[in-house]
């Protein structure tokens, strides 16, 4: 971070007249919005920090503890796919049991036709965990409201946000997204484990929680951003997997969309923790279906959560016509629904910012809408003759595709099956067969009333203080309007509708989400269908190009809406008219390569720089000379060490690596690391010298000043860089001419400070 000091720079061509006039406002720290509040964002620290510290613990490593390293590696891996299945399993347990209680007791008042009695229950048991999961997040980690795949994707670019990873964060994500899907709200799970197997991965990467008294030493290797962001980035792979049991699809969605950096080895590593979470879940299921009821009113389903279909695709050349027709709808509605989601998260947060006590209002507000459009609308729909004998109502499960939703004996209503239960359930009803019989279908009429009301509901929904994913309603409302299709088309075509609706759910989720590969694969690991994979790729392609000639991917529009300073894989078009000078803030703060405490001490004080220029002068060397960049909480910790603290300016930097080891400087957990209130400094000390080489960072990533902007941009984010060294072209100036940090790269603090510049060209 810069201070804030303000000057008017003007950049004059060779005849003296102005060329770019730029009003500069020295770079701060970024302000974004963390659940419903402001709070300060900082960049996390994945350049490698080679100072003589860090190579003397190279060298001392025995072979032992380099095997120990690896191994706790591949176990951390291995525990992070064990909990995040375990709580993917329960948390779909928990849903599928206080539904099923909720939806059995208000089907036993409307069979004793005590309607107004059931809509009360109903209205209630709804409104009561609404309220429930919006108090977590009111009270206990606003960060956990939302999705929570935005944070994690900026993280994992390099954003450390407040308590988006903390196990509070952890606990109401579990426990909220639990109650905000039992409550019947149209969200998902999906977004929401993508988060939790995040936390579980950061909590067991910085070795537990001092706040909570949980702490293992034992992990002490994995006290840096760089191993935390690898273990990370296999927890929202697992969070992937265990909500759509899908690993294969969890690898390539870490891949394509949450992290920003990737490797072979983190390829394997996040490989085994989603084979993993399959194995558990796997076995868990098997407990469960072996048990008769052991897990209550758990679903069926186990690793293939909808069937579609058994028979094979056969499709014509007018079917792949229908086909493209589904992905440009599906891109054009996609598209729409991005741009209606970032309105209502504009007002929703306006509401937000005036407190818990409204962020619980807006919960039931929502919540007594969702509960009175799912219970009134099936009214609306006619009842339908079941073919043959209805079933009774169940005992075990509620996949209720026949429900006799206030109709007389042997018929059923078709809208009550897709409102009247879970999201799941609704979609597994989506993706069956409908075309043995007529009667087993959908009416057109239902189809249309229930896509509309999803869609929107689905828009004014997310936002809201609870747990909510993207992926469940944007699946609804893509699989309705695909039935729909497939219903009109269905003299026409060969694909059942089943099979119309998963390509429009593909259709929906690619104009919406943006990509392409993971969501690929998760659909056909969803359905298990390979044969539909030719069609689901081109649905994709073209629903994902057609939606993007019009907005960005729902969570880009939500980490910038957000103020999460993102770095994007390209650099904006008139990055090439500047270069690294340009932007670079001041005044800069360095450091001599042996400097007085007080100087130190005083520059902590008056600026909050994480990073400062470490310069070696006469007599250490025979002119100015750039030693390397030293980090703000490494030099708190050496002012902690009062006894390297020496009268004379002198090297001391082999007594330095005698008394402190590497493994002190390490990066405490959640940011709480030494401040100025634990240091006791006297005024003689003040006076005092301390030598700065020993954890100066003597190979940091520099560029010459006159390098153009987008490049250095695309090597800041390709490196993972938190700093960026800008250097003179021309000898006999100073050694360092600044800093370009995160903030330096973005859009707004650009044309802040070039007013006149056009951001098109």
């Amino acid at each position: 971070m810069e201070s804030l000091t303000e000057e008017r720079i003007e950049i004059r061509d060779d005849h003296k007249q102005p060329l770019l006039i730029r009003s500069r406002i020295n770079n701060s720290s970024q302000l974004a919005i963390v659940g419903a509040n402001i709070c300060p964002i900082q960049s996390l620290d994945y350049e490698l920090i080679e100072n003589d510290l860090l190579k003397q613990d190279w060298r001392s490593r025995t072979k032992v503890e380099i095997y120990q390293y690896v191994v706790l590696k591949w176990t951390l891996a291995l525990l992070i796919g064990l909990i995040t299945g375990l709580v993917g399993f329960f948390n779909n347990l928990g849903v599928e049991n206080i539904a099923g209680f909720k939806l059995l007791l208000t089907n036993n008042l409307m069979l004793k036709q005590k309607y107004h009695e059931a809509f009360a229950v109903y209205v209630g048991c709804n409104m009561i965990l609404g309220v429930g999961a919006a108090a977590l997040c009111a009270y206990i980690a606003p960060a956990a409201a939302g999705s929570g795949i935005p944070e994690v994707k900026a993280y994992l670019n390099g954003i450390d946000a407040h308590s988006i990873l903390a196990p509070s964060t952890l606990f109401v994500k579990i426990f909220g997204s639990i109650l905000g899907v039992a409550a019947g709200f149209i969200v998902g799970k999906e977004g929401p484990m993508v988060h939790t197997g995040a936390c579980i991965a950061n909590l067991l990467g910085q070795g537990g929680s001092r706040k909570y008294r949980l702490t293992w030493k034992w992990l002490r290797y994995f006290k840096n951003d760089r191993d935390r962001r690898d273990l990370i980035t296999c927890g929202a792979a697992a969070g992937v997997a265990a909500a759509f049991r899908a690993p294969v699809g969890g690898v390539l969605f870490a891949l394509e969309e949450a992290a920003s950096w990737w490797r072979s080895a983190l390829l394997w590593r996040t490989f085994f923790t989603t084979a993993v979470v399959a194995v558990v879940l796997r076995s868990l299921m098997q407990f469960c279906h072996q048990g008769g009821g052991r897990c209550g009113l758990f679903g069926e389903g186990g690793l293939i959560m909808f069937d579609v279909n058994s028979a094979k695709p056969a499709y014509t050349t007018p079917d792949l016509l229908a086909v493209i027709f589904l992905g440009v709808i599906g891109g054009l509605m996609g598209s729409f629904y991005n741009y209606l989601v970032d309105k209502v998260l504009r007002t929703y947060g306006a509401i937000n910012e005036r407190g818990p006590i409204f962020k619980i209002l807006l919960v039931m507000i929502i919540s007594f809408v969702t509960s009175c459009i799912r219970f009134g609308l099936p009214l609306l729909s006619k009842c339908v003759p079941c073919p043959g004998e209805c079933p009774s109502s169940p005992t075990g499960g509620f996949s209720i595709h026949y429900d006799n939703f206030q109709c007389p004996p042997n018929h059923y209503n078709d809208l009550s099956s897709l409102f009247f239960t879970t999201n799941d359930d609704a979609i597994r009803s989506l993706f069956n067969d409908g075309s043995a019989s007529a009667n087993t279908g959908f009416q057109l009429s239902s189809l249309i009333i229930f896509f509309v009301a999803i869609y929107l509901l689905g828009i004014v929904t997310y936002g809201v203080a609870i747990p909510s994913g993207l992926f469940i309603p944007v699946i609804l409302a893509g699989a309705s309007y695909g039935r729909l299709i497939g219903t009109v088309m269905a003299p026409f075509t060969a694909l059942d509708t089943g099979l119309f609706a998963l390509l429009g759910a593909a259709s929906f989720l690619g104009g919406t989400m943006r990509m392409t590969v993971s969501l690929c694969v998760i659909l056909l690991e969803l359905t298990n269908n390979l044969l539909m994979l030719p069609l689901v790729m081109l649905v994709l392609l073209i629903s994902k190009t057609v939606a993007d000639c019009f907005n960005k991917g729902v969570y880009d529009q939500i980490v910038a809406l957000k103020g999460l300073p993102y770095m994007e894989a390209h650099a904006e078009p008139y990055m090439r008219n500047l270069v690294a000078g340009d932007v670079v803030s001041g005044p800069l703060f360095s450091f001599c390569g042996i400097e007085k405490v007080g100087n130190i001490l005083h520059a902590l004080k008056v600026t909050e720089h994480h990073g400062f220029p470490v310069v070696d002068e006469p007599p250490l060397t025979d002119a100015p000379e750039l030693c390397g960049l030293v980090l703000r909480s490494h030099l708190w910790v050496l002012l902690k060490h009062k006894t390297l603290f020496t009268r004379e300016r002198v090297m001391t930097g082999s007594t330095i690596v005698n008394k402190v080891k590497a493994r002190d400087f390490a990066k405490p957990g959640l940011g709480r690391g030494i401040r100025v209130e634990d240091l006791d400094i006297s005024q003689e000390e003040m006076e005092m010298y301390v030598d700065l080489h020993p954890i100066t960072n003597t190979s940091p990533y520099t560029v010459v000043e006159t390098m153009s902007l987008a490049k250095a941009a695309l090597l800041f984010r390709e490196l993972g860089l938190r700093h960026l060294l800008v250097v003179p072209k021309k000898p006999g100036r100073p050694p360092i001419v600044g800093i370009l940090t995160r903030h330096d790269f973005m859009h707004d603090y650009i044309l802040g400070l070039f007013p006149n510049l056009n951001p098109h060209k």
